[in-house]
């Protein structure tokens, strides 16, 4: 990259860039310390706290002393040294590379000194705010990190394995997060301000947001971020992190493997969709799996994968597509499972259809407290969208569509437990049968606060015990609860 001045008319184009910088995190005036070297290693007269060297004497006196406003001062100098045609083709590697030589040489220039830290801490806010998501990227880049919960510029918070917590990152102003909300929003294709002022979009490594903008919102932008989990969770770990004891996760196993059509229940953030990828960890290679979601977030591993997403109207009210029109068109390209990510409406009587249709080993998730209100849920839904079929004709297609219910939620000690699995067996009387062939009981707590669990188990045999047996897994499956119940 050129690190001499581009003509006047750049700075135009870098007045957005100019908008979105943050408060320098840096020393007060009065802590100033001196720069890097020319070659990027420490300064001769570096402290001692950066590059193990004792001052040199009368050094303190001489120190120049930098502000805060110098600071936004030098950001605006190198903002108007840098290219958009050229940073934005840079990787992420040669774009810090470049702006840290930008940051040296402007600083040098204004006078400013600066340690290697500083500058490459500068450097760094730069590229966040060039490429990334401003004061909120390290918060992105952290795996210990979940949820981002942005409630205005000042007002950051961040759930911490389970737990929520306020983050000492903020944004400079309003304006500063109005800058960012927009440029995510314009990267997925969509507009956000006060003529449509809610968002709900995917970022470039799958997380989930969602923006909703004045007036809707009161305080300023609010933003929220479910991240996109790089590490593939599959049972086995579930075990490990004390979501489920190993005869659940081996019963769990079965009714994937036997293709049982499953059911994943629970709170927002409870879980529903490590679940799903981790069930569908035991689908065969050879079978051809369709998914349908509103924002994908399934990470399957088989080879014969079809993965489509639902898309929003456009600005005009057109061109929108559903989870409905999805499901109805999955049903069209020969699947031997279909995944719904989330049922929410109609879209609920064509997966049941689906799994009523030779489906075998369907799989999808739905927002509820218990297993027992999953099934009115999954009523309510139905009768959305099929014109007033009686409630007994809904209550035996789900019977005969659904065999197991998983349910997961989120525990006050913030551990996401598996809380009940539940049998779909029939209908008596109008009223849908369901055994619980395993709920979960706690026995209190640690000195840690971490709740101590246990799992009842049904001796019920389960109304798809025909399926086990053709698939030759029945005796895994009683000696599995035997052993548990031992």
């Amino acid at each position: 990259m050129d690190d001499t001045m581009p003509p006047a008319g750049r700075a135009s184009r870098l007045q957005r860039l100019h908008d979105m910088q943050p408060h320098a995190q840096l020393p007060e005036e009065g802590a100033g310390r001196p720069s890097a070297g020319p070659a990027g290693g420490p300064h001769p007269a570096q402290d001692s706290a950066d590059a193990g060297f004792a001052p040199a004497p009368g050094h303190e006196a001489a120190e120049r002393r930098f502000t805060s406003e110098q600071i936004l001062s030098l950001r605006a100098l190198c903002l108007g040294r840098l290219d958009p045609a050229v940073i934005l083709a840079l990787e992420p590697e040669q774009l810090a590379g470049a702006v840290e030589r930008v940051v040296d040489q402007a600083a040098n220039e204004q006078r400013i000194r600066l340690n290697l830290r500083e500058q490459q801490k500068i450097a760094a806010e730069l590229v966040n705010d060039i490429k990334g998501l401003g004061p909120v990227q390290p918060l992105l880049d952290d795996d210990s990190i979940s949820d981002i919960l942005i409630n205005g510029p000042k007002r950051i918070f961040v759930e911490r394995y389970g737990k929520t917590e306020l983050s000492p990152a903020q944004f400079r102003d309003q304006r500063h997060l109005v800058s960012v909300c927009q440029r995510v929003a314009s990267e997925m294709g969509r507009r956000i301000d006060e003529a449509s002022p809610m968002v709900d979009a995917r970022l470039r490594d799958g997380s989930r947001v969602n923006i909703v903008f004045p007036p809707l919102a009161l305080d300023g932008p609010y933003m929220s971020i479910r991240k996109f989990s790089k590490n593939k969770i599959d049972l086995q770990k579930l075990v490990e992190y004390g979501s489920c004891s190993p005869a659940v996760a081996t019963i769990l196993e079965i009714a994937s493997r036997v293709r049982l059509n499953i059911i994943v229940s629970g709170g927002t953030g409870s879980g529903k969709t490590t679940l799903l990828n981790a069930l569908s960890r035991f689908i065969d290679f050879s079978e051809r799996i369709i998914t349908v979601e509103d924002a994908a977030e399934l990470q399957l591993q088989q080879p014969h994968v079809v993965r489509m997403e639902t898309r929003p109207p456009s600005i005009e009210g057109k061109g929108e597509v559903t989870q409905r029109d999805l499901v109805r068109n999955a049903l069209r390209m020969r699947p031997d499972r279909i995944i719904v990510g989330e049922v929410r409406g109609a879209e609920a009587f064509d997966m049941l259809q689906a799994m009523n249709t030779g489906h075998d080993g369907s799989m999808s998730s739905i927002h509820s407290n218990n297993t027992r209100e999953a099934i009115t849920r999954v009523e309510s839904m139905v009768q959305m969208g099929s014109f007033g079929l009686p409630v007994h004709v809904i209550r035996t297609q789900i019977v005969g569509a659904v065999d197991l219910i998983v349910q997961v939620g989120r525990n006050r000690d913030g551990v996401r437990r598996i809380m009940q699995v539940t049998d779909v067996a029939g209908v008596e009387n109008g009223t849908v049968v369901m055994n619980d062939l395993f709920r979960l009981g706690f026995d209190g707590e640690d000195s840690h606060g971490r709740l101590i669990s246990h799992y009842d188990v049904s001796n019920i045999r389960p109304s798809f015990h025909e399926k086990l047996e053709y698939y030759q897994m029945d005796g895994l499956w009683n000696a599995t609860l035997a052993d548990n119940r031992a």
